[in-house]
This record gives structure tokens, C-alpha cells and sequence, in this order.
């Protein structure tokens, strides 16, 4: 063995022992597929992977996503090597209270780490979420010789990874739109946790990747360093398909008694175990966290590759503000994440109308206003464009270069390639969600998607994950309730509301009219550090008269008082989001006219509202008022916050029906008259029927 490759062997088993020693010290982790991808990590990290662990946020390096967050220690112990600001006292600490390395990746925590991953399947979606934010950016922004958006997405994928639906969905959309720069080395070592992957996954995935329009690649020995180095380069030179690597691996390799067991997938290896790889490595058993100096250099040479590489961006970059200063100073913001000047002006103002618009046609509306001033507005629905009145009219749908010469059926303009912001995500709402966060992560673009709210469940998961990584994404969701009809419970909503609103940092907005929608969207792209849920009507709702109703506008703090009938505390305040609202406004006026002095709140975002002072909070729902009545045409379990024991809730116990909007609002109780009955009952103190 020569000394360079006993250098990159010492190297690979730092690699290894890092993450067993960290692992074992937490008395908790997953030693397995850090050991065993360790070598196509370092060769990854070493000869591939362009970064600058000094600079994590410059804007051209390469990303790499662990989509099996659960070997996080590989990342950390990565990172660590490489130089980021993660020093060893962090891997000492590994999923430890207060630490820099938890369980599982997570953006908003560690310096170098790209995406939150854990959930399976969820990070092999964000890198194509990347990979397209990379390829749009470079198709807006590239000028011949000028190539300042020019990077790459790196994914190491498991077993698991590739087993779960999401990974198919948006691997399926990867091969469709020929993103070459995506580059997936896939951790084939045929176990998972509960066995060999035989028990339920035997398919061809080498097959199915190439039958979605990717290239597919094998490394049979996954210690083979120049195999692995040679497919990494052979994906690097194919510019138009998605790349697949499939390494065979030995999960936990090294660990002589466990390696290649479902043993060794998520559990620790035990101290006599981990001695005794430490042993067969001829490795010192002291001390733990050990770190040869040789091994050191080898890896922080990524620091000064890492400088010099962004060196050369930077004087790329310099020479494209000469030619091209208005593109680069609007990359410039847009990276930034800073919304241009302007932006909200000229959106529409919608009159006082009794008939009124469904919120979704008025989304529609400021939607193509927004577009019209904010370039990096960039998204689209899961196939109901039409429905959900989410496309952006004359931006060009978002396509691989050349497949669509001529417009086509279903088109909202000419196919402008990869420049164009509609973005078509197929049914596939779990790879749409989890696409928008890999876009929110990479910066220079603001991704929205669309669909019907009651499949807000399939995308859960990456909507909690996007709150979790503080990132500014929108989440539209139309058809909101009982009220879209015919289509029937399958298509109506109840619990979702509840359940999007029990997500911590996710922002929930129901407008009541159309204006609202317009300072919804504007609440949605003002706010920073978290995604936004908009929810909009199928059906009318009436356009409020802001000359009457004053306090309307007061949406950027959740909750408002809407009318009063007179002056003076009120004896009994009904709240509504949505649609409701005018439920609750009819209810108040009946009341007022039996002599009740009755005030109607609306409610449109329990988030907002709820990071109000307590003053003003109790100015609108008094404290000491507690004949109170809620109305919403969704489940009624929470509400109970705002009314209390002794209040009332107007709502859905039960799942919908078939018909007419007008037929379901009645024959499940959700009118003015229940809304009238319920208060009479609170001021009464008797109990609800």
C-alpha cells in the first residue's frame, strides 16, 4: 500500500470512528451507514464536492444532502474535518441538549448542513427542489461567458430513502425536466432497520430510475475509491439526465460481529463491539475522538480549495456586474432574500360587492399582480392550475430546454425552458411540498404551490419540516370547506385546519373576502423565518365594504373586531375566519335588533393573533366577556381557546356530503340561525342541546 492510500484509508476509518465514537458516547444513533459509506463520502468531500467551509452561504458552491439524516454523524464528522465551524467538543455532544449536532440534521442548527432530513424520502425531494432552484436561477441569469449560477446537488440516499412514495414522485419530476446536475449516490447495502431490505423491497431500482429518465451507474465494491471517484465523474459529464449511483455497501462495516446486520442499523455498537472493530482497524482504542494530524490537513485542504474557488466566483461575478449590473443587482437581492421596491404596489383593490368572489379567483388576481413585481415568485399546483387559480400569465412554464418547441394543451404561455416561473408538479402533492422546501432552501426563489386543502395531508410532512427550517415558503390550499359542494366528503375538509394549525412556527390565514387575500399574500412574503398557509374559498364570498367595517385590514394581526352594535362592553362576541365571517355578521345583526349589544370578531390567522400583546388581544375578545361563539365550517375541536368552557362552537363533527353548498351549510347546522341559537343559549348560561 502506497502512502497516499494508506492516507485515504486512515482517513476513511476517522471517518468511521468519529461517528461510532460519538454514537457511543450518546448511548444512542445510528453507526451503520456512516461506516459503511464512509469511502464514497470522502471521495465525494475530497475530490468532488466544490464548498467553502469557511463561507457556507456562498451562493455558488455545490449542495449535498443526507437524505438518510439518520447517519448524521457522517455529516458531522464531514463537516467537522472539512473545516466548518463545528468543532469536536460538538461531536462530544452529539444529540445532546444545546449541541450543534442533533439527532438528525437540521438546517436552522448546524453551519454546512443544507436541508432538514430524518423523515425518509424527504431529502432526496428538497435535492430536487435544489436542483431545480439552481436550474432556473442559471436559465434567468446566465449570460454567454458569463456562468455565475453553475453548481451541483449531491444526495447520498438509503435503502429506505428510495422505498418511500415521496422519493418516486419527485425523482419521476427530476428525470421528466433532465436536471443533470442532480446526483444521487445511493447506500446499497440491502439492510434496514427491521431486517434485510428482502422483506419488502426487491424491485429494480436501477431499472426504475432509468425508466424515469435517469442515468444509472454501479460501483459493486463500495470501498473501491477509484470506482467511486470515476462514477462521480461520469455523472458530472452528463449535463442532461439526473444521475443514479448504486454503491454496494456493508452497513456497518468494520464492526467485525455486526457488519452487515439490521444489528448494527440503529443502535450503538456497544463498547466490546466498537473496541473490537477499533482493534481490527488497528486502531488505538484511546483516545476517543481521535483525529490524526496527517488526516486532518488531507481533509482542511478543503479550506483553502474552498477560497480558491470562491475566489474565482467572485472575480466572475465582479466582471458580470460590469456587463450585466441590473441582472446582477437583481440576483443580488434576490439571493439576499430581500423583496424588491415596490413590490405590493398596483395590487388589486377589490370594491364592496353582496355578491362577492371566491377568495381563490381574488388569490388568482394579487397573484398576477405579485408576479408582475417580484421575479422570484416561482411555483405552481399539483395539476390544478384551473381550480386553484395559481398559475402566473405570461411568465412561461418551467420546462427542460428544447422538449416543448410549441405551445401545448394545458400551457399557460410558451414553454420558456427552464427560465419559466409555472412550474408543473403533476398529482404528486408529497413531492410538490417537499420540492417548494429544497427551492426555499436554496435561496433566490420564493416557492408557492396549490392544491385542495383537504389533501393538505399528503403534504404534511414536508410543511412541517419547512417550518422546523424557518424557511419562507407559501402554501396555498383552496376548496376550504363543506362549501366547495358536490364533489363530496372525500373532497371537503374538516380537520385540516386544526391540524395545519397545531404545526409550532407554520402561519395559518383564512381571509374572509378578497381584500384580506390581498393582505394575506403580502403577510405570506413579508414574513422571514417560516412558511405560510393561505386558504381560500371555492364558492362567493361577499366583498366587505371598508368604509363601513374600518377595522378590516387588520389582518397582520390575526384578529380584529369587525362590527359592534353600539358602543360599551359586549354582552356576547361571536368570532368566524372565512367564509363564516358573514355567518357571524348576519348573527350579530339579529341579535342587535332583539336589543343585544353584540360584537363580531374576525379571526383570520390564530398565529397572528396570538403573538399580539395581551392588551390588545383582550380589547378584542374581553375577558371578562365570556358569552362567546365561534363558527367555522370545520372541526370544532380547538376553539375552545378563544371560547372557553362556557362558550359555544359552531361547527363539523362528522365528515360531509354530496350536494349543493347552500343544502350542506344548512343540513349541518352552520347558518346564522345556529350561530343566533348558540348565543342565546351562552347569555342564557343554559347548555347547548
Amino acid at each position: 500500500m502506497t502512502r497516499v492510500e494508506a492516507l485515504h484509508r486512515e482517513a476513511i476509518q476517522t471517518i468511521r470512528f468519529l461517528s461510532a465514537d460519538a454514537i457511543e458516547k450518546a448511548h444512542s444513533g445510528h453507526p451503520g451507514l456512516p461506516m459503511g459509506a464512509a469511502a464514497m463520502a470522502y471521495v465525494l468531500w475530497t475530490k468532488h464536492l466544490e464548498h467553502n467551509p469557511v463561507d457556507p452561504t456562498w451562493p455558488d458552491r455545490d449542495r449535498f444532502v443526507l437524505s438518510a439524516g439518520h447517519g448524521s454523524m457522517l455529516l458531522y464528522a464531514l463537516l467537522h474535518l472539512t473545516g466548518y465551524d463545528l468543532d469536536l467538543s460538538q461531536l462530544e455532544a452529539f444529540r445532546q441538549w444545546g449541541s450543534l449536532t442533533p439527532g438528525h440534521p437540521e438546517s436552522a442548527c448546524t453551519p454546512g448542513v443544507e436541508v432538514t432530513t430524518g423523515p425518509l424520502g424527504q431529502g432526496i425531494a428538497n435535492a430536487v427542489g435544489l436542483a431545480i432552484a439552481e436550474t432556473h436561477l442559471a436559465a434567468r441569469y446566465n449570460r454567454p461567458g458569463h456562468e455565475v449560477i453553475d453548481h451541483r446537488t449531491y444526495v447520498l440516499a438509503s435503502d429506505g430513502d428510495l422505498m418511500e412514495g415521496v422519493a418516486a414522485e419527485a425523482c419521476a419530476l427530476a428525470g421528466h425536466l433532465r436536471l443533470g446536475k442532480l446526483i444521487v449516490l445511493y447506500d446499497d447495502n440491502r439492510i434496514s432497520l427491521a431486517g434485510t431490505t428482502n422483506l419488502a423491497f426487491t424491485e429494480d431500482v436501477a431499472g426504475r430510475f432509468a425508466a424515469q429518465g435517469w442515468q444509472t451507474l454501479r460501483v459493486e465494491d463500495g470501498d473501491d475509491l477509484a470506482a467511486i471517484d470515476a462514477a462521480i465523474a461520469t455523472a458530472k459529464a452528463e449535463t442532461s439526465r439526473p444521475s443514479l449511483i448504486s454503491v454496494r455497501t456493508i452497513i456497518g462495516e468494520g464492526a467485525p460481529h455486526k457488519q452487515g446486520t439490521f444489528g448494527v442499523h440503529g443502535s450503538p455498537l456497544g463498547s466490546e463491539e466498537l473496541a473490537a472493530a477499533k482493534r481490527t482497524a488497528d486502531w488505538p482504542l484511546d483516545p476517543s475522538f481521535r483525529v490524526p494530524e496527517a488526516v486532518r490537513a488531507c481533509f482542511r485542504e478543503a479550506v483553502e480549495r474552498g477560497a480558491a474557488a470562491q475566489g474565482e466566483w467572485e472575480k466572475r461575478y465582479g466582471a458580470y456586474e460590469r456587463s450585466h449590473p441590473r441582472l446582477a443587482a437583481e440576483l443580488a437581492r434576490r439571493l439576499g432574500g430581500s423583496l424588491p421596491p415596490e413590490w405590493d404596489c398596483d395590487l388589486p383593490v377589490f370594491a364592496a360587492d353582496g355578491k362577492g368572489i371566491p377568495t381563490r379567483k381574488a388569490s388568482g388576481k394579487v397573484l398576477e399582480g405579485l408576479a408582475a413585481r417580484v421575479p422570484e415568485l416561482v411555483g405552481g399546483s399539483a395539476d390544478l392550475n384551473p381550480s386553484t387559480y395559481s398559475t402566473l400569465p405570461g411568465h412561461g412554464d418551467l420546462e427542460a430546454d428544447g422538449t416543448r418547441p410549441d405551445r401545448v394543451q394545458g400551457a399557460v404561455g410558451e414553454a420558456w425552458g427552464y427560465g419559466g416561473r409555472n412550474v408543473h408538479f403533476g398529482v404528486r402533492e408529497h413531492a410538490m411540498g417537499a420540492i417548494a422546501v429544497g427551492m426555499a432552501s436554496h435561496g433566490g426563489v420564493l416557492p408557492y404551490t396549490a392544491t385542495f386543502l383537504t389533501f393538505a395531508d399528503y403534504m404534511r410532512p414536508p410543511m412541517r419540516l419547512a417550518a422546523l427550517s424557518e424557511l419562507r415558503t407559501v402554501f396555498v390550499f383552496t376548496h376550504d370547506s363543506i362549501g366547495l359542494g358536490e364533489d363530496g366528503p372525500t373532497h371537503q375538509p374538516i380537520e385540516q385546519l386544526m391540524n395545519l394549525r397545531a404545526v409550532p412556527n407554520l402561519v395559518v390565514i383564512r381571509p374572509s373576502d378578497a381584500n384580506e387575500v390581498r393582505e394575506a399574500w403580502c403577510a405570506a412574503l413579508r414574513r422571514e423565518d417560516g412558511p405560510t398557509v393561505l386558504v381560500f374559498s371555492r364558492q362567493n364570498l361577499p366583498v366587505l365594504d371598508r368604509e363601513r367595517f374600518r377595522d378590516a385590514g387588520n389582518l397582520v394581526r390575526g384578529g380584529y373586531v369587525l362590527w359592534q352594535a353600539r358602543e360599551g362592553r359586549p354582552e356576547v362576541v361571536l368570532i368566524g375566519t372565512g367564509s363564516e365571517v358573514q355567518l357571524a355578521l348576519a348573527a350579530g345583526e339579529a341579535l342587535a335588533e332583539e336589543g343585544r349589544n353584540a360584537r363580531v370578531v374576525a379571526l383570520p390567522s390564530w398565529e397572528f393573533f396570538d403573538a399580539q400583546p395581551r392588551t390588545y388581544r383582550d380589547e378584542v375578545l374581553p375577558p371578562e366577556v365570556r358569552a362567546r361563539v365561534a363558527v367555522e365550517a370545520g372541526a370544532r375541536l380547538g376553539w375552545e381557546h378563544y371560547v372557553g368552557l362556557d362558550g359555544e362552537i359552531v361547527g363539523m363533527d362528522r365528515f360531509g356530503a354530496s350536494a349543493p353548498a347552500s343544502v350542506l351549510y344548512e343540513r349541518f347546522g352552520i347558518t346564522a340561525d345556529a350561530v343566533i341559537a348558540a348565543a342565546k343559549r351562552v347569555l342564557e348560561r343554559k347548555p347547548a342541546v
